[in-house]
């Protein structure tokens, strides 16, 4: 072959794979960008470094997850004023442009009796909801969280639709030894122009 062709060749190719690699940065409405992906990691670490640091609340109980600016608070807390805060302390970390606040308050009577085998029990019931939940086609390629208190299983996290997130509910509420499912999965915001 000639240098010119080859030269030609070449060129075409590097052209090529250079479009193949900004495709799979470019954002759609499900996907993130690589640079919001950065960003959205950037901003749930500062949150939970304000949680961490805040004296109201207990940063161990609760979750957090960002997409695309938008963060999600996820768990079980001791007390109103915790799920307040942690509210005022997501909103105020730079570059968060919402807050879902999905904590849910403990039960005190479920503290009462809160025995060493009912947190064995807690945490082989989200094993078997996260289990359950991979093994099904329609939510094996999701990422949602699981956080199970008093049999109270709390999914959470951003998926592509409103039927993945009902389908995702009723897998974990057919996982025997679940009382109850706390849905607060959010379909992903879509990415803003300009």
């Amino acid at each position: 072959m000639n240098t010119k062709a080859s030269s030609g060749i070449i060129r075409l190719a590097v052209a090529f794979a250079a479009s193949a690699v900004l495709a799979g940065c470019t954002a759609t409405d499900t996907r993130r960008s690589t640079g919001e992906t950065v960003d959205d990691a950037a901003i749930t670490a500062r949150v939970k470094a304000e949680l961490i640091g805040n004296d109201t609340t207990k940063a161990r109980q609760i979750e957090v997850e960002t997409y695309r600016g938008v963060v999600q608070l996820n768990g079980f807390v001791d007390s109103d004023a915790a799920r307040d805060e942690a509210t005022q302390v997501a909103r105020s970390a730079s570059g968060v442009t919402g807050v879902q606040n999905n904590l849910h308050i403990k039960r005190e009577e479920a503290d009462a009796s809160r025995t060493a085998g009912r947190v064995v029990d807690d945490a082989t019931l989200t094993a078997r909801v996260k289990a359950a939940l991979t093994d099904n086609p329609q939510t094996a390629a999701r990422r949602i969280n699981v956080t199970t208190y008093g049999g109270v299983v709390q999914l959470s996290g951003f998926v592509n639709s409103d039927e993945e997130k009902r389908k995702a509910g009723d897998v974990a509420g057919g996982v025997s030894g679940v009382q109850k499912v706390r849905n607060d999965l959010q379909v992903k915001p879509a990415a803003q122009d300009g």
